[in-house]
């Protein structure tokens, strides 16, 4: 029988590492499988960290849908597996009430484990998400824009007139991974859940990829520990309710609805932190600004332009349209080649 070398492992040190390691990786796994359970986690875990193993949103069959061919379910299976949710519908934050009380929060976590730092959402972008999804490219991002100008009269119709105004109370998290400021009870979160449920019909009437399986419970995040992966290294993986036991019940303040934005996850976030956002509409009672004025004449501009290129397109793709440049195309060459031999014929008799 061989002996270990001096300084060498046994086999019990071994299998203890080993073991070690798959008891760490079986309690991120389990982890990651509880956050699958949040509501809109995709968004607050993809944000800003790039992970993209989360698993996929299972397809439910509804009672109404059940006559659906079995050919037309795997295709449909299929395009939600695909489904990677990379645009959101934004509520910004602007009350700087609201916004100081998070800042004072985040400080008061961070004075408790610096580390904790790197995990917090800057100011910039603090918003409550209305709906999350998917558009692959130019055309789907101009559909999602004209879905959003449609919402606008929905929403309308839905507040009366009214404010929607959004009251922040108190702080929690989704299984220790996500803090957020919760939305405290009323009217508003009916209303809320309204608008939400109109924004996702509207968006996959015009086939867009939408929504999330999960029910919709807003909330306004403020820290996030898939951003920094290197804590979780560190042994950091979950945020001690301790950190943030005094604003259990604290009253930050109240948001006025006032805009709603269609924003990307993953374009480069603007210089005050907040996200690239492709359009936006105003909703509530707020005068008309000249910024508001300028977007819908964009809006226009955008839909007359599109409405051009889009017949053009018609125009080249019919066989005779082909026909003819084919045949100018032809005869161009033809005429090009007979003025050279006349240039030749010309010159030669020149000389």
């Amino acid at each position: 029988m061989e002996r270990p070398g001096a300084g060498g492992i046994n086999s019990s040190e071994c299998e203890n590492v080993s073991r070690k390691k798959e008891i760490s990786e079986e309690l991120e796994a389990s982890t990651m499988d509880s956050l699958v359970d949040m509501p809109f986690a995709t968004i607050d875990i993809k944000d800003d960290c790039g992970i993209t193993n989360v698993p996929q949103i299972n397809l439910e069959r509804s009672k109404e849908n059940e006559w659906i061919s079995k050919d037309q379910i795997k295709k449909r299976t299929k395009k939600h597996k695909d489904y990677q949710p990379n645009y959101f519908l934004s509520i910004p934050i602007t009350n700087k009430e609201i916004t100081r009380g998070i800042k004072n929060l985040q400080d008061t976590i961070i004075q408790q484990d610096q580390r904790m730092s790197k995990a917090m959402t800057g100011d910039g972008s603090f918003h409550v998400t209305l709906l999350v999804m998917q558009l692959l490219n130019d055309d789907e991002i101009n559909i999602g824009i004209d879905a959003l100008l449609e919402l606008k009269s929905f929403i309308e119709e839905i507040l009366r007139g009214k404010h929607l105004i959004l009251p922040f109370q108190g702080v929690d998290t989704f299984g220790n991974q996500v803090g957020f400021v919760k939305l405290a009870e009323g009217d508003h979160i009916s209303l809320l859940l309204e608008i939400a449920e109109a924004a996702k019909r509207i968006f996959q009437e015009k086939g867009i990829l939408a929504g999330d399986s999960r029910s919709y419970k807003p909330h306004l995040t403020f820290m996030k520990l898939f951003k920094t992966p290197w804590l979780w290294r560190q042994g950091v993986k979950e945020i001690d309710p301790k950190l943030f036991e005094e604003f259990i019940s604290h009253r930050f303040g109240e948001e006025v609805v006032q805009r709603i934005d269609l924003c990307s996850m993953r374009k480069k976030k603007q210089s005050n932190g907040y996200y690239h956002c492709e359009s936006s509409i105003v909703i509530g009672k707020r005068p008309i600004g000249i910024q508001d004025l300028i977007n819908e004449a964009l809006h226009r501009e955008r839909m007359g332009l599109k409405a051009k290129v889009k017949q053009i397109k018609e125009l080249l793709l019919k066989p005779e349209t082909q026909a003819k440049i084919r045949r100018e195309l032809f005869e161009g060459r033809c005429v090009n080649n007979s003025n050279q031999g006349n240039d030749v014929d010309f010159s030669d008799t020149l000389t």
